[in-house]
């Protein structure tokens, strides 16, 4: 029954947010039709041929009319025809949200292991030449923007080293070699972010009641790390994770086009760059549902990892 009302809540909650984001997103590209009829059909149409178009999609109706018309369309799956790329919308983002979702994928598995692993070695022995060196290295990674790794990647690896190539164009099909740079200019970041954020909780745990205790029965480090302190330490670094995926969906844009990347952010910033209406609405609707889906997976670890936390409670942040 708690189950059932925490996912019953954060679906009402969802549903809100992504109704008061779909309102927000039309009222900013649709409320001005006239701005609309010149982005769709072009600066070259007529008043007359705008006039005409914008009587025959409905835009003659009042805005309440127009914007339940276009909510039903995009749940329904109608998501309309992109201006840029002439094609449905509904067949352009799926194969771009799964080359962004290898990217993703890619990135968390070079973030998690590493960011925990010495996150957790390092907040063993605070205060340590250990939890010096990898704090130090965690606030350097987390100093640069992503921008700025990616210009020093690629100098290193692509014009000293020549190890990788420029692009990730995989215009030949995946390549492996082509997506090494993308992952590691997403990873530098969140690695030193994570890193850090486990190694405060790994201090805080091994400060603990029960930690002491077992540290005065002659308990092994090892013993006392995996047996007691790991658990309770990863319930704020697994909350991070989980809330990194809105962080890399938006990271990957500054990524995708540096790198030429055909994904999800590519496919957004075109649409804004040749404001592409259609498709700026839709892109903004499904980063939405991946924020919304997220947060609520991050709830569900949090009360798995932690028992003394109900759902309801991990619903509403306390503790």
């Amino acid at each position: 029954m708690t189950v059932f009302l925490f996912i019953l809540r954060k679906l009402v909650s969802a549903l809100a947010v992504m109704f008061t984001v779909s309102l927000l997103v039309y009222l900013a590209l649709e409320v001005n039709v006239g701005d609309v009829a010149v982005k769709v059909l072009g600066q070259f149409s007529t008043p007359a041929q705008r006039a005409q178009w914008l009587t025959a999609n409905g835009y003659d109706d009042p805005f309440i009319i127009r914007y339940g018309r276009w909510l039903w369309s995009f749940v329904t799956g109608d998501w309309g025809m992109s201006t840029y790329y002439r094609a449905p919308v509904s067949q352009l983002i799926p194969n771009r949200l799964a080359a962004s979702g290898i990217l993703a994928g890619g990135a968390l598995l070079f973030i998690v292991p590493i960011g925990l692993f010495a996150g957790i070695i390092a907040g063993m022995r605070p205060g340590s030449l250990l939890d010096r060196v990898v704090s130090f290295i965690a606030i350097a990674t987390t100093s640069i923007p992503d921008f700025a790794s990616a210009v020093f990647f690629s100098a290193v690896f692509v014009f000293w080293l020549h190890w990788l190539p420029g692009a990730s164009t995989m215009l030949t099909g995946f390549s492996l070699q082509q997506i090494i740079l993308p992952i590691l200019v997403l990873g530098f970041y969140s690695t030193g972010y994570l890193a850090r954020v486990t190694r405060a909780s790994m201090i805080e745990v091994m400060g603990t009641h029960y930690v002491r205790t077992a540290r005065l029965k002659g308990a092994s480090t090892a013993r006392i790390v995996w047996r007691h302190a790991l658990r309770n330490a990863l319930i704020t670094p697994v909350t991070v994770i989980m809330l990194q995926f809105p962080w890399l969906l938006s990271g990957v844009i500054v990524v995708e086009v540096f790198y030429a990347y055909k994904g999800f952010g590519t496919l957004l910033y075109d649409a804004a760059l040749n404001s592409d209406i259609r498709l700026v609405e839709a892109c903004a609707m499904v980063s939405v549902v991946v924020v919304v889906a997220t947060q609520i997976l991050s709830d569900l670890a949090y009360g798995w990892l932690n028992p003394r936390v109900s759902l309801l409670d991990a619903a509403k942040g306390r503790k």
